[in-house]
């Protein structure tokens, strides 16, 4: 499994408007994607403008295909006015599954 953790800095006013945004994203995106595992919206606990979205694929091409896709573009597209992000904390393969697969 390919796993992700992305954060973003949401304007106060808009704290409401990304967690929609990035909910309708994860819907779509693993009704829609066969690859999409999870897609979790996350709230800090002690920063209410900060937010994470915790994401699993079945591998780094079903992410592509998952960033190249139009639920991903529309979601950008949306929340790019009044979030910063997403900063990269952490991506990679579950350790030891490349080993069991081979």
């Amino acid at each position: 499994m390919y796993q992700l953790l992305v954060s973003f800095t949401v304007q106060p006013d808009h704290r409401d408007d990304f967690v929609r945004a990035a909910r309708k994203v994860a819907r779509d995106s693993l009704a829609n994607e066969p690859g999409s595992r999870r897609l979790e919206v996350i709230a800090d606990e002690k920063n209410p403008d900060l937010f994470y979205l915790d994401e699993v694929y079945t591998d780094a091409k079903a992410f592509n295909t998952h960033a190249e896709g139009p639920y991903f573009g529309a979601f950008f597209g949306e929340v790019s006015g009044y979030a910063e992000g997403p900063t990269w904390l952490m991506r990679g393969n579950v350790a030891g599954e490349e080993a069991a697969a081979g």
